[in-house]
């Protein structure tokens, strides 16, 4: 470190690029070496440096931040105390779309651990300038900004809302269905974050016009996109019996049923629990779930999955479609799967969680 620190001012500026990179991938490498940039009061000195230099090093510098700042709250609040935020605020208005998008980065690994870090990238002005950059044509800068808009919208109701208030929801829906795998999977993140907060938020995303097109997302090749797709469906249905209602009529029910039968794990879970949730509300709506095979579909996942956590929810989800006249718990019972659930009742080998959703 202390041999690195003085390139960070040498004449030659490809020596100031080599050393910031290299106490970037050190810093990377732990959080040891992390707290060790830190110490050595390096930090001081990038900040400069990012502000006034070439656009080669202002990357190898917004890398060094991010590098820091991902291990802990306390060193991403060590990069916040050295008034790195507004330096990389204004890199986010830089014409190079690669110092944008070092910047977004550095910004995201901030945000992500908590609302404080997260409200002091809000209060720095970050949100306006990432909803432009989601509108920028670079995929890579477009992937981070909506991934950035993810970690701040996912602390609290009033993160949220200034996502929203920026006009990031009509943005992100615009990208649902983008080409791009893993642009979806942050788009799909952002407005899961957004809208699981309140009845309101989860109101301005649907507004957004994001029923039908978000149902075509279940059938994506890529298991992330499944996942979060059936996440953000999930969010906005555990609100309302309306909401719920709303999915319904777009076919969201029988679309996430197909879901969970073409994939496997943790990536059902969540289009387990919306039907759960959807049937917890009222009795037409179980039943919905019902016409549309859910129960069947839910007793090959109770029977298939070996993780007590999936095993449980699903449990769970069949409780809420059985419960409320016995039309629901007789459409339950045919599907034999009450001998499934005795077993597991009674399993050493079940969780206590487990043990109480199968009882239920």
């Amino acid at each position: 470190m202390s041999l690195l620190r003085p390139l960070l001012l040498d004449v030659v500026p490809t020596i100031q690029q080599t050393a910031a990179l290299a106490l970037g991938r050190l810093a990377n490498y732990n959080d040891d070496l992390a707290e060790a940039v830190v110490k050595g009061d390096i930090l001081p000195q990038l900040v400069y440096s990012l502000a006034e230099q070439n656009r080669f090093y202002k990357k190898a510098a917004a890398f060094v931040l991010r590098a820091v700042a991902k291990h802990s709250p306390q060193l991403a609040q060590a990069i916040v105390d050295c008034g790195a935020l507004d330096t990389l605020v204004i890199c986010l208005e830089d014409f190079d779309p690669g110092v944008k998008e070092a910047a977004a980065w550095a910004l995201g690994y901030i945000a992500r651990h908590n609302s404080e870090l997260s409200q002091a990238v809000v209060d720095a002005g970050a949100v306006p300038l990432l909803v432009l950059c989601i509108q920028e044509p670079e995929i890579a800068l477009k992937r981070i900004a909506a991934s950035d808009l993810s970690d701040i919208s996912k602390h609290s109701p009033e993160l949220a809302q200034t996502v929203v208030d920026a006009g990031a929801i009509a943005h992100l829906a615009q990208m649902i269905l983008n080409p791009d795998a893993k642009l979806k999977r942050q788009v799909l993140s952002a407005l899961s974050q957004i809208a699981k907060h309140s009845v309101d938020l989860a109101e301005m995303v649907v507004e957004a016009e994001i029923f039908p097109v978000v149902l075509t997302c279940l059938k994506d090749k890529d298991e992330y996109v499944k996942k979060n797709a059936s996440t953000l469906i999930r969010e906005i249905a555990k609100h309302t019996p309306e909401l719920s209602q709303l999915i319904v009529n777009a076919g969201g029910v029988a679309a996430v049923i197909d879901c969970i039968g073409s994939c496997k794990g943790n990536i059902r879970l969540p289009g387990i629990m919306m039907l759960g949730y959807v049937a917890a509300h009222s009795e037409n709506l179980a039943m919905a779930v019902i016409i549309s095979k859910g129960v069947p579909q839910l007793s090959v996942c109770l029977s298939e999955e070996p993780e007590d956590h999936i095993k449980a929810a699903t449990a769970w989800a069949l409780a809420q479609i059985g419960r409320h006249t016995p039309e629901h718990a007789r459409a339950v019972a045919v599907t034999n799967i009450l001998p499934v659930l005795l077993s597991l009742y009674m399993s050493p080998e079940s969780s206590e969680d487990l043990q109480v959703k199968a009882s239920a």
